[in-house]
């Protein structure tokens, strides 16, 4: 890809220069919905990892317990983090309505709707039924946004309220989602500087149709322009004449929930599959490797409760002996200093 669009992205994902909290506030706006580092453990608030320049976990634990993000079910019914200001855009992309409700679902609705909010465990005593009957209908009722999970904290004992009570002033009719990609995709593109429709769909986990559709407004209406079999916005095409790229000089291991890991992921998951083949042990990617603003591999093993199994970092830069260490570095500061067994197929 070319200098000037990697260094340009890297400079927009605050990799370079690290965000101050205003400029972070903007980085998280523009890259929702946000989500807490991969295989974490339960109640993380979401992170933008290696962008802030203060503790960023710290920072969206105090906006969840105030209440300026907040949960939902978005991108392929996952769970995520997303500001109160953006409701309605979310609302528009991901709202599945609740066409052919089932009984539990109704009766678990109702209930919320009468005497919410109430946790789990009450629902349970309230209707005789199940836990494992109740969550999936929590998690249904979620989805069409007719119920609120309020997880202000890292607690297990949450509130699920009726959505229109948490917020009123919500109008689920603002945007047609047409409009809604129209807008959340001007915002990766800015992001990302520059993008192809499956990276769109790989994050926002959206109908490609209706990205493509909207992609072709976009151009149309003058906003992007195609760029290199991708798309890039207008205002950018123009910068890039007179940009002159900065030095990268990084590694970064860069967790599955990231966001620029979920831009990519389609791409990375066959790079993945391309270094592991054949080896024998546990190969699961574990942390992708960015490196000078580019991806260039992984470190694979197995996902554990507690340290994971770091069995291996392959990689495919014609100089990764040379960064080895700075590479097994940045593997170590992502896995509290553990140290990977080997580098490249070789026993450290």
């Amino acid at each position: 890809m070319d200098a000037k669009i990697i260094s340009l992205r890297m400079e927009r994902q605050c990799f370079i220069h690290k965000a101050d909290k205003d400029e972070y506030i903007n980085l998280y706006r523009d890259t929702q919905p946000g989500q807490n580092v991969y295989w974490n453990g339960f109640g993380q608030p979401p992170t933008l990892s290696f962008r802030a320049d203060f503790d960023d976990i710290e920072f969206n634990r105090d906006r969840q317990l105030k209440r300026k993000l907040i949960k939902g079910r978005f991108s392929g019914g996952n769970l995520g983090w997303i500001v109160p200001e953006d409701i309605e855009l979310f609302v528009a992309l991901y709202c599945k309505p609740l066409v052919k409700p089932t009984e539990i679902q109704l009766r678990v609705l109702e209930l919320i709707e009468r005497e919410g909010p109430l946790n789990i465990q009450q629902i349970k005593e309230e209707t005789g039924l199940l836990v494992k009957e109740i969550t999936p209908a929590l998690h249904r009722l979620q989805e069409a946004f007719l119920i609120y999970e309020d997880q202000y904290d890292g607690e297990w004992d949450r509130g699920w309220y009726k959505f229109a009570e948490m917020f009123p002033e919500v109008d689920p009719d603002k945007y047609i989602r047409l409009d809604a990609i129209k807008i959340v995709l001007q915002r990766f593109a800015y992001r990302l500087v520059w993008f192809d429709t499956a990276m769109a769909k790989s994050f926002y986990k959206l109908p490609a149709k209706e990205i493509n559709l909207a992609v072709d407004e976009l151009v149309a209406e003058g906003f992007l322009v195609e760029s290199n079999s991708g798309y890039m916005l207008k205002s950018d095409g123009e910068l890039l004449t007179n940009y002159e790229p900065k030095a990268l000089d990084f590694v970064y291991a860069v967790h599955r929930n990231d966001f620029i890991y979920k831009a990519h992921e389609h791409i990375l998951k066959e790079m993945a599959k391309r270094l592991t083949e054949g080896l024998e042990y546990d190969h699961e990617p574990l942390q992708y490797l960015l490196i000078d603003g580019e991806f260039h591999g992984a470190s694979v093993g197995h996902f554990r409760n507690g340290p994971y199994d770091l069995n291996d970092i392959v990689c495919d830069l014609p100089d990764a002996e040379n960064r080895k260490d700075e590479i097994i570095e940045a593997i170590k500061y992502v896995n509290y200093g553990k140290a990977p067994s080997r580098f490249m197929g070789k026993e450290l």
